[in-house]
């Protein structure tokens, strides 16, 4: 959430859609909760900003989810809108290894924020791709749902609301 609302306030963006996605091909379907629990923590997290909106886009496209099918769907269902994708610096380094990673870097822009600990890579220095000095941040969602199946504390890592809807839902204990 820091980095959508980063990205929403300090780049041309008008807003920033968060797409849940149901199974993103290269992670582990096991370690994911509910589609549709996902994608109430999204909304939980976003609250009240404007800004961000949470997408289920990807519920009714084939599983797994290819960010190109994506993003041409949407292309085609929003085509009033320019979509710009953003990723961390650990994505960057293996966009190469996308489905058909050449015709998202020629159609769409890629905002990309450092991840300590990541290079960003050869595609880093591509003409469509804009690296966004970005606040760096070691917390992912991959982190926080660890630390949730290590049945550590979560507080402050994740909004108040989420937090709250967390300790009452057991989504990823012992995963």
């Amino acid at each position: 959430m820091i980095i959508a609302n980063f990205m929403s306030d300090h780049t041309n963006l008008d807003e920033v859609w968060m797409v849940v996605s149901p199974h993103n091909p290269h992670k582990s379907k096991a370690s994911l909760a509910n589609n549709y629990d996902r994608l109430h923590l999204v909304n939980l997290a976003i609250g009240e900003n404007t800004s961000i909106r949470s997408s289920n886009i990807e519920f009714n496209l084939p599983v797994p989810s290819y960010t190109i099918d994506t993003l041409s769907y949407l292309k085609e269902k929003y085509g009033d809108k320019e979509f710009v994708l953003i990723m961390g610096g650990d994505n960057i380094a293996s966009l190469h290894k996308w489905k058909n990673y050449e015709q998202i870097l020629a159609q769409h822009q890629i905002y990309v924020y450092a991840r300590p600990g990541y290079e960003l890579g050869e595609l880093a220095s591509h003409k469509k791709v804009k690296i966004v000095e970005a606040p760096l941040l070691s917390i992912s969602a991959s982190y926080i749902r660890k630390l949730i199946a290590d049945d550590k504390s979560v507080r402050y890592l994740v909004p108040d609301a989420v937090y709250a809807y967390l300790e009452e839902n057991p989504l990823y204990k012992n995963k």
